[in-house]
């Protein structure tokens, strides 16, 4: 006993927690929770105000949409932070955050809160949020060493997964039980405290024209970014992967959960957060269990075998009728969405170049637009034809494509060494 418990604290130490004798990790780690949790808390609350409001689905997933239509812009703030630095384009879209939470609360305190606002602000706060998952990355890959990337891009990704489990349950319980004004207040908080803590990572190497020679145009420095995507195959296949995940995997289990709890499952808020939460909690055992493992595993092997078991169990939830038994689904969805997402941000920054770092997971947020589109699509098909056949409908194509992309690029995906 005494030795089985002195190994697991070896391991704990030896990859869970090595990324944490790392000063900037420390306080990155922190920061990225608040915001993470901040996040959430506000998606399911507004999300639910915008649904109770106006009984529309397909206004529920546009308002989801939103959050994302800032990922067309994404490639260039990934330029900006190859620039200038990810800690500084993270202080100034966190500080953005929250000014537009700050908005929501006065509104909602001074009691003039109407869904039109709700769409103005997350339109706004859209335009930043995509790319605070690559921004965070970036940071991360050039300031922790080589050896720790993998248990570092786990331990990151718990902060969306905690937030998830945890901030669902939070928002729904500060809304239920104190209205929209005092929810907002902790969400605002949240947002202040996250950005203050980044002034203690760092530093970071930043990727400027050597002395005396001529400045270059971002967008040449964008072009220069979308090339090296293009021709490693590597990264191409990755950035095809992340977007039908997004196109076909994310809406079903984000924008529409709403309409799952309400609708199928004839739940309330409260409900609601268990669903998320649920989803959230195996996403956490997912990272867990890939910090733990660290540097030993051949990650892309495993990032394609979780994606396709992913796809496969969201084609098992859209028939699922029980709340029960659509729980337990959740949470091996869960286990398997962390894992896919923890190996692809993996596999692209070992593969990018250190003066690419920036632009190449800018790019990948542009891939996040996928979600906005099948978050409209399906909330026109869920109207029409219901949620299991649009679940149907998704998770079959997204599979089917998974593979199709797999056998593409093989090679480059599946490589012979497992490196």
């Amino acid at each position: 006993m005494f030795c089985a418990s002195a190994a697991l604290v070896a391991i704990l130490k030896s990859a869970a927690l090595a990324p944490f004798r790392v000063r900037s990790f420390r306080f990155q780690w922190p920061a990225d929770l608040l915001i993470s949790w901040a996040f959430e808390m506000e998606m399911l609350i507004l999300g639910w105000y915008v649904l109770v409001e106006t009984g529309s689905v397909f206004l529920l997933s546009l308002y989801a949409s939103l959050f994302y239509i800032g990922t067309l812009v994404a490639p260039m703030i990934g330029v900006m932070g190859d620039r200038i630095g990810q800690r500084t384009m993270l202080l100034g879209t966190r500080a953005a955050y929250m000014v537009l939470a700050s908005v929501i609360m006065a509104l909602a305190f001074a009691g003039a809160l109407d869904p039109f606002y709700v769409f103005i602000v997350a339109a706004l706060a859209g335009l930043a949020r995509p790319s605070d998952i690559g921004l965070r990355s970036a940071l991360v890959a050039a300031t922790i060493p080589p050896g720790y990337l993998i248990s570092a891009m786990s331990i990151s990704r718990m902060t969306a997964d905690s937030a998830r489990a945890m901030g669902a349950i939070a928002g729904a319980g500060l809304f239920a039980a104190f209205g929209m004004g005092p929810a907002y207040v902790v969400i605002t908080l949240f947002y202040a405290v996250g950005m203050f803590m980044l002034l203690g990572t760092g530093p970071e190497t930043r990727h400027r024209p050597p002395d005396g020679a001529a400045p270059v145009s971002p967008w040449r420095d964008l072009t220069a970014g979308m090339v090296y995507i293009w021709k490693t195959p590597r990264l191409l296949a990755g950035m095809w992967l992340a977007f039908f995940v997004n196109l076909y995997a994310f809406p079903l289990i984000t924008g529409v959960m709403p309409y799952v709890a309400k609708s199928i499952y004839g739940t309330d808020q409260t409900g609601l957060g268990y669903l998320v939460a649920t989803l959230a909690s195996g996403a956490l055992l997912g990272s867990v269990a890939m910090s733990l493992a660290g540097e030993r595993m051949r990650v892309e092997r495993v990032m394609v075998a979780s994606m396709i078991a992913w796809y496969a169990l969201l084609l098992l939830f859209g028939q699922l009728q029980s709340m029960s038994a659509g729980l337990v689904c959740l949470f091996a969805i869960g286990i398997t969405q962390s894992v896919s997402m923890v190996t692809l941000a993996v596999v692209l920054l070992r593969t990018a170049e250190p003066r690419y770092r920036g632009r190449v997971m800018g790019v990948r947020m542009l891939a996040i637009y996928g979600n906005p589109l099948g978050l409209l699509v399906a909330g026109v098909l869920i109207e029409h034809i219901g949620y299991p056949p649009t679940a149907l409908l998704y998770g079959g194509v997204g599979l089917a494509i998974t593979v199709l992309i797999v056998l593409r690029w093989r090679t480059a995906v599946l490589p012979s060494d497992g490196a």
